[in-house]
Parts: structure tokens; sequence; C-alpha cells
């Protein structure tokens, strides 16, 4: 008895459902001009300026403004000259990490406080902005104002 009404309800609701499928959005239709990937499409990406882990140098050349909801990628390029890190727990946690890529080697992080270079070498980490608010990367125990990265999520 059950399954006769289980499968008479189902029955009731497929022509609903048909018609919800027929008016899903395909990625042209999309009105928030991400497509079918959402956030992580492509027309939601932008490249950030590079920073730079070398002894007495500066981290950028500009502080970061962020958009939230967008998608941002950047390289970390440590020169070797020092072993060097960057620390910013807060800026880690106002963030959504999708994958820190090393010499090919795709990590997927569930969240991170720091990172930190012993020898020469690149890294990239693509992200997406969340938390609107006011946040830092630093070289851990400097006091240079050209070892801080100033970064704003609006």
């Amino acid at each position: 008895m059950i399954r006769r009404l289980l499968a008479a309800s189902a029955l009731c609701l497929l022509p609903a459902i048909a018609a919800l499928a027929d008016s899903h959005a395909t990625a042209d239709d999309d009105d928030t001009g991400f497509g079918l990937a959402g956030l992580l499409s492509a027309g939601n990406k932008a490249d950030l300026e590079p920073i730079q882990l070398s002894a007495g140098m500066p981290l950028t050349s500009a502080p970061w403004v962020l958009k939230s909801g967008t998608y941002y990628e950047f390289e970390i390029q440590g020169d070797g000259s020092q072993e060097l890190g960057l620390v910013g727990p807060e800026f880690f946690r106002a963030i959504w990490i999708d994958e820190i890529v090393v010499e090919g080697l795709e990590i997927r992080p569930l969240g991170l406080d720091s990172i930190e270079f012993d020898e020469a070498g690149e890294m990239e980490i693509g992200f997406i902005a969340i938390k609107p608010g006011r946040y830092y990367l630093k070289v851990p125990g400097s006091t240079g104002e050209t070892q801080r990265l100033e970064i704003v999520i609006e």
C-alpha cells in the first residue's frame, strides 16, 4: 500500500520536475555572469601582483583591494636569499582557498595559518575573497612596512 502511494506521488511530481528542469538557466542565460562553474568561472577570476620573498625587499608595490566573491590567483616567489615566510591567520580565515600549487603539485587545504620558504621556489594560491575587512600578510618578526602587505576585502 505504501509503495503504491509513493509511486503515485512520484508520478504526480514528474511534470513539475520536468518544468523546473526546462526552466533551469544555461550558462548563456545566467544573469550572474558566472556561468555553470559559479564563483570559479573564468569571468570571475583576477590575477594579483606576485609577492616577492627576498631579504630586505618589499613584498609588493601596493596594497591589495579585493572584492568579496571574486576568485583571485597570486604567486609567491622566494629567491632563497634567506629563510622567509608569511603569516596572516586573519586573512587566511577571511578567504576560501581553492588550491595551492607547488612545482605542479596541487594542494587543497581546509585552512592555512602561514607559509615558509626554506629555499628558492614558487607557489601559486587560488582563493575566493569572502569576509570584508582589513587584513595583512607579513614576514614574521619583521617591523618594516615593506615587509607587510595590507589587504582590504570590500
